[in-house]
């Protein structure tokens, strides 16, 4: 797993065996987490196509489905791995910040 791209303080783009994975920082008035979606073929599609614009896009409608409320709807809550493959990306993360990290991206 390796970082490919991020927006600080908002998420990072991760590659891990072919998928793509993004990892948004959720907040919501005092609860805030991350989610851990892998990109579907649209999304992938949108990314080949429009490169951090349409990740931009992506976390900013993943942060305004508010996954963490309670009562929500999000559709992204139910695509959340970061049970699952939180650790890893907390790794890849670490690594890429030991590395020598380049500076945050500009906003596109």
């Amino acid at each position: 797993m390796r970082v490919l791209d991020h927006e600080q303080w908002s998420w990072f783009l991760l590659e891990s065996d072919g998928s793509l994975l993004l990892d948004v920082h959720v907040s919501h008035g005092p609860a805030s987490a991350t989610l851990l979606v892998a990109l579907t073929d649209d999304e992938r599609a949108a990314y080949d196509r429009d490169g951090r614009t349409a990740v931009i896009r992506l976390a900013a409608d993943i942060q305004d489905s508010a996954p963490l409320a309670a009562a929500s709807t999000s559709p992204y809550r139910s695509r959340d791995l970061t049970r699952t493959l939180g650790a890893e990306v907390t790794a890849a993360v670490a690594a890429w910040r030991a590395g020598g990290a380049p500076p945050p991206s500009a906003p596109a």
